[in-house]
């Protein structure tokens, strides 16, 4: 009888796939097309798919959606090597030498080992790592006017969600000590902005009721007071040691929830939403709530 295991595949395999996939004459038309640039959408999309299957628990889709982000890693490592810049073998080495480099009281000398994991010895190890990493690309010539003159909020990816990098915008901050120093102040500037984003959305409204039409100004200035309230609700969040993105996906699923068992009433009798109103449907909303709550 033969061992199921004796065909499984390996990582080698997933590489020769693609090699395979990308060679032009005999490879797909469409991943012969793909870019970094092209292919970067859907890694962003294959880590949320990673982390949604680790929220609900189903470890049958998070092996399935980890395999998916690994093809992502395969693909661009790829790419990289027809380009000649890098394999999936210098990813492979550059992450396990970091990850040895990271941990000198678990891979270091007897005496780092007894020594710890001291407090700080994570950030003088990347801040050595991030100094070596400019002293290299200023060798290969690739140190750009920001590289050259760094600032300590550099490294924070711009494609980041936005509530995530505004919390590691602020963390980065802080320790330097740009911060406020308790939570009083943090609550005063949300009021402040607030009541600043109301000030410029109800002066905007007036101003189309009296017919002069909303200006591109108006909605740039309720976008820029939008934008702040965004950004001190994140920095709230990080003085209360809250996920923003977390906090915020329990609130996505607890209105999905909702508004399904408003529909869910409705179809009893034969109805959807489009068939009710504003009034039936919050008292329905209403019914949920006290439903979760018993």
């Amino acid at each position: 009888m033969t061992n199921p295991d004796d065909n499984r595949k390996t990582l080698g395999d997933l590489i020769s796939v693609m090699a395979a996939l990308r060679t032009p004459g005999s490879g797909c038309p469409w991943d012969l097309e793909q870019t970094f640039e092209t292919i970067a959408p859907y890694t962003i999309e294959e880590a949320y798919e990673v982390a949604d299957a680790i929220v609900r628990g189903d470890l049958v889709d998070l092996k399935e959606e980890l395999g998916d982000l690994l093809l992502q890693v395969v693909y661009h490592a790829r790419i990289a090597e027809e380009a000649g810049a890098f394999s999936f073998e210098d990813v492979a080495d550059g992450i396990t030498r970091k990850m040895i480099r990271r941990h000198p009281h678990v891979f270091g000398s007897e005496a780092d080992r007894a020594a710890g994991a001291r407090p700080g010895f994570w950030a003088r190890i990347k801040a050595a790592e991030k100094a070596a990493k400019a002293a290299d690309r200023a060798a290969a010539g690739h140190l750009g006017e920001a590289e050259a003159n760094p600032s300590l909020l550099d490294d924070i990816p711009a494609a980041m969600p936005a509530l995530m990098r505004a919390v590691k915008l602020q963390e980065r901050a802080a320790k330097v000590g740009f911060d406020w120093p308790s939570l009083a102040p943090v609550f005063d500037k949300m009021r402040e902005e607030l009541s600043e984003l109301e000030e410029v959305a109800v002066r905007a409204v007036r101003r189309g009721d009296d017919g002069g039409g909303e200006a591109d100004g108006d909605r740039a200035r309720i976008e820029e007071e939008f934008g702040d309230l965004l950004f001190v609700i994140a920095n709230l969040a990080r003085h209360l040691r809250l996920d923003p993105e977390r906090a915020l996906r329990g609130a996505n699923e607890k209105f999905r929830r909702r508004f399904g068992y408003i529909e869910a009433r409705l179809g009893e009798h034969g109805r959807t939403p489009a068939d009710s109103d504003l009034q039936e449907m919050d008292a329905l909303w209403d019914e949920a709530k006290r439903s979760e709550r018993d």
